[in-house]
């Protein structure tokens, strides 16, 4: 069964989950950064929340707790980078993520991390994610796409 909530990232960098009822509360508190509405059984909401939370500084201990209950994990980050567009690389120990459009680090965004999570999240940051409440910016699929 779906079940819909709202998450926000509070001013503090806490990641916390509200009852969909609390989406106008939210919506218009000053000690909400962004917001996501977070459908349980979309896979794609789950990853761009990591993501986009994790590229605007959101409690890194939090985010590895529901990317672990949601199963958000380096293999399912495939079909997330497929769907969205993007590329991985292993380099070294790290894994590399960039767009499909990719020249060199001087001149494409590009993001580096220990999980594809990370490396996303980096992405995200480097592509100028700045967060939001609700459509009222550019999600990071829409950075990604160049939309």
């Amino acid at each position: 069964m779906s079940e819909t909530r709202v998450y926000y990232l509070h001013t503090n960098n806490d990641l916390i989950c509200k009852p969909m009822d609390n989406l106008p509360d939210v919506r218009d508190s000053n000690f909400a950064v962004a917001l996501w509405k977070f459908d349980s059984q979309d896979r794609e909401t789950a990853w761009s929340l990591l993501v986009e939370a994790r590229s605007l500084g959101a409690n890194e201990e939090r985010i590895a707790d529901l990317a672990e209950k949601w199963k958000c994990d380096d293999k399912d980050a495939d079909n997330y980078a497929e769907r969205v567009g993007l590329m991985f690389q292993l380099e070294g120990n790290m894994w590399h993520c960039h767009t499909p459009n990719y020249i060199n680090c001087m001149e494409s965004p590009e993001g580096f991390g220990e999980t594809k999570l990370e490396a996303m999240a980096n992405l995200c940051h480097d592509l100028g994610f700045e967060g939001g409440k609700l459509n009222w910016h550019k999600s990071f699929k829409d950075l990604v796409s160049g939309s």
